[in-house]
């Protein structure tokens, strides 16, 4: 529902944004949706703003000035809106330029410079220059979502700082707008090139003549005040007025966090990187000890040294992440030093490295790592800080606020245990980790914003905390900007001399405040615009999960979103979230827009109507509710559960669309389908195939997968049980899909598990994990159906019997969703310890089953549900058992995704989600390899969208066994945990007895 907002002075949004619409200033956004999306970054405030513009080209840039000057509405220019500080939130217009205008324009390897678009995301640059063996020296852990529009704003430094300099240091020249429309090229400029632009009269005279006299009456100030240390980013940075600086004006603006002006063009320089790294982790006592090893440590030639403290790793639970931390030297906190060079000179670096950090107190160990594979994956525990530190490990929520104070790094030591110090006299805890070799920490604080108590909290120690900064000659912020966190606290820091200076140069160039007011003068209050305030109480919304970890609270489990953006990278490096996002490119399309657009729901304000917001409905359509979010988010939104418990409530008493009824229960319509197969294959493959898909909600462009002449449990029922079944029985569940579509997925399940000495076994009757009806938001029916599989399955889980899917959703169903969708319900919490995948069985629980050799080449496809809750170890594993050559491929979600890709209006965004890795990747592979795909949805898009097909693991095993003959069986040890006695439970078929 689109409500009519008032705005400033009384400005209505619908209004503005026609506005601007008239004028030609690209893509026009005023509707509550969009509002509701941007009114948020990753910092604690909120503001709503009026309208959102997508420009596509530089004119739509100053068209959108010239209505916004016309209208008097302040703009904020935007990028990937990861700003931890608020300067990317404004209550005017907010200029998006991640969308559209993000293009690299220009890239000379001889002069390394680049010249960009300021929406261009910094691993798009990266990869560029790349090709070149160039890159761009500041690398924020953002890289793969920040844009350098944003990382000027905020003079973004990132962990190789250290060696290639702050944003500002990789500054060649920009191109800029100011409020009233004045164009300005910016650089270096000599005395010579000051006096001619002042000669020229015009605008940008007039405006370099007044910054030129404002430096030269502050010289004295400028060298003494600002500049005294690399992450001195606080306020303005007017060092680089200064002659010997050489009046670099863009230098200059970087950092204003879009105050000054609005960026249509950046040239930056590059740098060429060493031949070879190596990472040398140090063990220390605590994160006190890390930071007083510092200073010597800085002696060496390093290219990041970086800190983390166990109270961060303490936090992760995702096993492959888990298990890097595992692998660190035993210690309580770590310092990941980076050296560079040729590779035969890192090891004498290296081991000169570790002797000064032994000699430091409070050292515990150190490791040196030259294996890449493993350097980037324990990089990651660190690019992942922001996600991780948002939850304590007792799962408080932890904010920023102070996340990014900055001091000389001889004062490291000293300033973290005072800090430490004023935690605990306030009763709060946070997790420390950061840029330790340039003396900047960051940190995210328990702060408690549901009372008027806790913000009075906040207020009190973020005014201690300055001042303690301060005591250290520190900066506020060290890479990621004042913005409305700091800003008011700057008289704390600096002089009222400097904030003199920092508001004539605000006022300069933008003398009618229409630049992101409120941020570094004339500030805005640190405690005012709170998203979590205790003047706003959220809707009382009920529901049907639980949502233990949010203490059930569903606003507080959407707010588990704090804007870190990793739902907008675009690039596949292992992760499946977002795959919406990464075909559209829109922030309504990632998790994070979700999340704003459920919070706001639960707020009653922009989103006014709960459950029936179409706003909300409309955002949720594209999600796969793949569940890659409840695994790759750093703070574990689960996007898929939110979706489905949206959908519960939307059409609660109504009529739903079209294929929830014929997708939601296909488990129901298979059954029927499979007494007469043959007729229902006729009849969705002749002419009446597309009245059918119309009726069903169905994409008039997917072929609908064919029903087996036989149903698996068909087969079963009849067949003569084989092996000797000697160490006892395991339960197959047999899921709706390869049940109808592919039997002979399951039965190859069966010739797998009797070859590895298992007696099969399948649940009595039909059921059902219910998958169908949880993604389609139908709980109710889930939740009977959950009940009556986790009672028919009790007795069998009981006794010690496991249970295996071979379907990666329904064994996730079983796993993860029954004991959420049944909270409480014992059966099914005991079902879910008892659920494996197949690999999981043949790996960890069958000790001395050999599987066949094969000598063979693949590639796997791994299902977004089993990324999301086992991953693909133990199938890595057996593969490798197996000799098999594969390739796990980085490809996410294969965008089928159950339902998802069959329903009308989805098709296109389906194949394009596959199109990125999974589809181009399997028409490329030779006709040797073997195309491995465990999920019925990958399988079938892959034989929908290729003239291949996909093998499921049970499959490739089974078709390399050799003939049963029991009696040549060798004979095994007894295995306590797994030879159960044959129980008889009448419920569950063994096949027809010989």
């Amino acid at each position: 529902m689109t409500t009519t907002a008032q705005g400033l002075g009384g400005l209505d949004a619908a209004a503005v944004a026609e506005a601007l619409d008239q004028a030609d200033c690209g893509k026009v956004a005023g509707d509550a949706g969009h509002r509701a999306q941007y009114a948020a970054d990753a910092s604690n405030y909120r503001h709503v703003p009026l309208a959102v513009v997508f420009p596509r080209e530089r004119q739509h840039i100053l068209n959108a000035l010239a209505v916004c000057r016309r209208l008097g509405v302040p703009i904020t220019a935007r990028g990937a809106g990861t700003s931890t500080s608020g300067q990317a939130l404004g209550s005017g217009v907010v200029l998006d330029f991640s969308r559209y205008f993000h293009r690299l324009t220009a890239l000379d390897p001889h002069a390394r410079t680049a010249t960009v678009q300021p929406g261009i995301v910094l691993d798009e640059l990266q990869k560029a220059a790349a090709e070149h063996g160039l890159l761009f020296g500041a690398d924020p852990s953002t890289h793969s979502r920040c844009t350098l529009g944003g990382m000027i704003g905020n003079n973004a430094c990132g962990s190789h700082s250290l060696a290639w300099g702050r944003t500002a240091d990789n500054i060649v020249e920009l191109e800029v707008a100011t409020y009233r429309g004045t164009v300005v090229r910016l650089g270096e400029m000599t005395q010579e090139e000051i006096d001619e632009a002042v000669a020229a009269g015009d605008d940008r005279g007039e405006l370099i003549a007044s910054l030129h006299r404002l430096a030269q009456r502050n010289l004295a100030a400028l060298r003494t005040k600002l500049g005294q240390f690399p992450r001195q980013v606080s306020g303005y940075a007017l060092e680089h007025l200064l002659p010997e600086r050489r009046f670099h004006l863009a230098k200059a603006l970087v950092g204003s966090e879009g105050t000054l002006a609005v960026i249509l063009s950046a040239t930056v320089r590059l740098v060429a990187p060493p031949p070879a790294r190596a990472l040398v982790v140090l063990g220390f006592s605590d994160a006190c000890a890390a930071a007083d090893a510092v200073p010597a440590l800085l002696k060496h030639e390093l290219l990041a040294l970086e800190g983390l403290d166990h109270a961060l790793t303490d936090i992760v639970t995702r096993p492959a992440t888990r298990a890097a931390i595992d692998s660190l030297p035993t210690a309580q906190a770590w310092l990941f030093a980076e050296l560079g060079g040729p590779a035969d000179a890192l090891p004498q670096q290296a081991e000169a490295l570790v002797e000064t950090a032994h000699r430091a107190a409070g050292c515990t160990g150190s490791e040196v790592i030259t294996d890449p594979v493993r350097a980037r994956g324990l990089w990651r525990i660190r690019e992942d800080g922001a996600g991780l530190a948002t939850r304590t490990p007792d799962g408080s929520e932890a904010w920023p606020g102070w996340e990014d104070a900055a001091v000389p790094p001889d004062q490291i030591g000293s300033y973290l245990r005072q800090f430490t110090d004023l935690l605990h006299r306030y009763e709060l805890q946070g997790a420390v980790y950061g840029h330790f070799g340039e003396g900047c920490l960051h940190v995210r604080i328990d702060f408690d914003f549901t009372t008027e108590q806790g913000t009075a909290v906040f207020r009190a120690f973020l005014a201690d905390a300055a001042r303690l900064v301060a005591a250290h000659g520190g900066s506020l912020s060290g890479e990621h900007g004042d913005g409305q966190a700091r800003s008011a606290l700057l008289p704390l820091m600096y002089g009222p001399e400097i904030i003199a200076l920092f508001e004539e140069f605000k006022t300069l160039w933008d003398p009618d405040n229409g630049l992101n007011p409120g941020m570094i003068v004339q500030p805005l209050p640190v405690d005012g615009d709170l998203r979590v305030s205790p003047h706003r109480t959220p809707l009382p919304l009920a529901t049907v999960f639980p949502f233990h970890a949010d203490d059930g609270d569903f606003a507080k489990a959407t707010r588990r979103c704090v804007g870190v953006g990793k739902c907008r990278s675009a690039d596949h490096r292992g992760d499946v979230m977002c795959p919406s996002y990464r075909v559209t490119r829109d922030e309504k399309d990632s998790t994070r827009g979700r999340a704003r657009l459920l919070y706001e729901m639960t707020q009653g304000e922009v989103i006014t109507d709960g459950w029936r917001s179409t706003e909300v409905r409309d955002a949720l359509d594209l999600c796969l509710s793949c569940k890659g979010c409840s695994a790759d988010c750093p703070v574990g939104v689960d996007m898929a559960t939110y979706k489905s418990e949206f959908l519960h409530h939307h059409y609660k008493g109504r009529l739903r669309p079209a294929s929830h009824y014929t997708m939601g229960w296909l488990p129901l319509l298979s059954r029927l389908a499979a007494r007469v197969p043959g007729l229902v294959n006729a009849l969705t493959s002749s002419r009446l195939a597309p009245a059918l898909k119309r009726l069903g909600g169905i994409a008039a462009q997917r072929d609908l997968p064919r029903f087996a002449d036989q149903t698996f449990l068909t087969w079963f029922r009849r067949r003569t049980p084989e092996g000797d079944g000697r160490r006892g029985p395991v339960l197959l569940w047999v899921d709706s899909f390869n049940n109808h579509f592919s039997p002979d997925v399951l039965k190859a399940g069966v010739a797998v598990l009797e070859h590895a000495g298992y007696r099969v076994q399948v649940p009595d009757g039909t059921q059902c994990c219910g998958l169908t009806w949880i993604t389609t938001g139908q709980l109710g029916i889930a939740r009977r159906i959950a009940r009556r599989t986790t009672a028919a399955l009790a007795p069998a889980v009981s006794a010690g019997i496991p249970v295996v899917g071979l379907e990666p959703s329904c064994t996730a169903a079983l796993k993860s969703d029954l004991p959420e969708l049944l909270d409480g319900d014992d059966d099914a919490r005991a079902l879910s310890r008892a659920t494996r995948t197949l690999a999981e069985l043949l790996v960890h629980h069958t000790p001395g089953w050999q599987p066949p050799h094969i000598e063979a080449r693949s590639i796997s496809q791994t299902h977004c549900h089993q990324h999301a809750t086992s991953g693909f170890g133990a199938d890595s594993t057996l593969l490798a058992r197996m000799g098999i050559d594969n390739t796990t491929l980085d490809s996410g979600c294969c965008g089928l995704a159950g339902n998802f890709g069959f329903e009308r209006g989805h098709y296109d965004v389906s194949v394009a989600a596959g199109e990125q890795v999974l589809l181009p990747a399997v028409r490329s592979a030779t006709d040797e390899t073997r195309i491995l795909a465990d999920g019925f949805s990958c399988r079938t898009q892959i034989a929908q969208q290729t003239p291949r097909s996909g093998t499921h693991l049970a499959e490739l095993i089974a078709q390399a066994l050799p003939p049963t003959d029991t009696s040549t069986c060798p004979a095994l040890p007894s295995l306590p945990l797994l030879s159960l006695p044959s129980l008889p439970l009448p419920s569950y078929r063994q096949g027809t007895q010989p």
